[in-house]
């Protein structure tokens, strides 16, 4: 399993305690968590980076802290991560992005989940990876159709209220051919 993965433009790495303050300050952003069912504690942002972390101990695999290779700025993370209980794609792999605000709209998301997921269609030799986002994210969704994949699933996200606007859910595959 690779401690990172290297794109023309970026490092996609292990987490490290300096990458805690600016993600902290991602998950405080209402912009950023748009499509979120709420905005993270800076305790909240620290666990989830942990966990983050924890997976590739756990899987061989997990979300890498994303960075931009000549600047050495934190972008946000990229990588794989096991699919939820209790929705389509259960018990399966999934790839999942989250940048900050300023670097949007570079093609960074798009970039960085390629090399993911020919790290987890190639060395890790998984037959399909799946991506779930709200319905109504249309960035992310646009991110998935640029990387091939297929929208499978509409469902209610389990995890997400009643009668908010983030329940109703997609999820996309792509398959190793």
């Amino acid at each position: 399993m690779p401690l990172a993965l290297r794109t023309d433009r970026l490092l996609l790495r292990r987490w490290r305690e300096a990458d805690r303050e600016p993600f902290s300050a991602m998950g405080a952003d209402p912009a950023v968590m748009r499509y979120f069912p709420g905005l993270l504690t800076r305790a909240e942002g620290d666990a989830l980076a942990a966990r983050a972390d924890a997976l590739f101990d756990e899987y061989g695999y997990g979300l890498w802290a994303l960075e931009h290779a000549s600047s050495g700025a934190f972008l946000g993370f990229t990588g794989l991560a096991p699919m939820p209980d209790g929705i389509p794609g259960a018990g399966g792999v999934e790839v999942g992005w989250r940048l900050a605000g300023e670097f949007w709209g570079r093609g960074y998301a798009t970039e960085a989940a390629r090399a993911t997921l020919g790290f987890a269609l190639g060395e890790l030799a998984l037959s399909e990876v799946n991506s779930i986002t709200a319905v109504i994210n249309v960035p992310s969704r646009a991110v998935m159709d640029r990387l091939g994949m297929t929208l499978v699933d509409e469902f209610e996200h389990p995890r997400v209220a009643l009668g908010s606007p983030l329940r109703a859910h997609v999820r996309y595959r792509i398959r190793r051919d």
